[in-house]
């Protein structure tokens, strides 16, 4: 299963210059960001409860990459509002922590960035929005600093996942991944689920058996 991002916009509550504290909020509830998804109240409280079991800390990470961690967080919970967080920035140990810090007092950074994994029955689509999916489950992973938030490009799509369970996605699925991974418009992503996916669901039905390979080969053949 591989990690998804969720940008989010700076909103800090409070900085200190002497032990490069901070708070704010990662995440909030209830805002539809550029990939189409929307977190719902409730959905980390299960993934932290179980991260601090395992005894797994959420890492706090320069730009999601995973060799640069610039800090630590001392609490990550979740209000009425959204995922609240405080960290400490290694201003004293480490230099890209300085330069994180000073960006972050100057506000040239954009905000925060979580990554997550979704379980299994952590996503739906919404019923009133077409191609809005809404996270009642997240596992937090990382909690990232990001020069722009809502970058698109960072995102990726469920539809991997989906195909190594020998399944198909639905239509909404495979067009939000064709508007997130391919860089397809709206219009552009409704017309090839609409005629592609289409096809090779109803050949499937039709067949049975041996289309999960050619629906394999499609995806493969757009992520390339």
């Amino acid at each position: 299963m591989e990690t998804q991002t969720f940008d989010y916009s700076f909103e800090t509550k409070a900085l200190d210059d002497k032990s490069g504290e901070f708070e704010g909020y990662a995440s909030t509830f209830g805002n539809v960001d550029q990939g189409g998804d929307v977190v719902e109240a409730g959905a980390f409280i299960e993934g932290i409860v179980q991260a601090k079991k395992d005894g797994r800390n959420i890492p706090m990470l320069w730009q999601h990459d995973r060799h640069e961690p610039i800090g630590v967080w001392s609490e990550i919970v979740e209000d009425s509002k959204g995922l609240k967080v405080k960290g400490r920035l290694l201003i004293d140990d480490d230099p890209l922590a300085r330069r994180a810090y000073g960006h972050l007092k100057a506000k040239s950074i954009g905000g925060m960035s979580i990554g997550y994994r979704i379980p299994a029955g952590g996503m739906e689509e919404d019923k009133n929005r077409r191609g809005v999916f809404r996270l009642k489950k997240i596992d937090l992973r990382e909690i990232s600093l990001v020069t722009m938030p809502m970058n698109t490009a960072a995102k990726v799509t469920s539809v991997k996942s989906i195909l190594e369970a020998g399944g198909l996605p639905s239509l909404p699925e495979f067009e939000k991944f064709l508007r997130e991974a391919g860089g397809f418009s709206i219009s552009q992503a409704k017309a090839i689920a609409g005629n592609g996916l289409s096809h090779l669901l109803g050949q499937r039905e039709v067949g049975g058996g041996g289309d999960d390979s050619e629906a394999a080969a499609f995806f493969r053949a757009l992520r390339s």
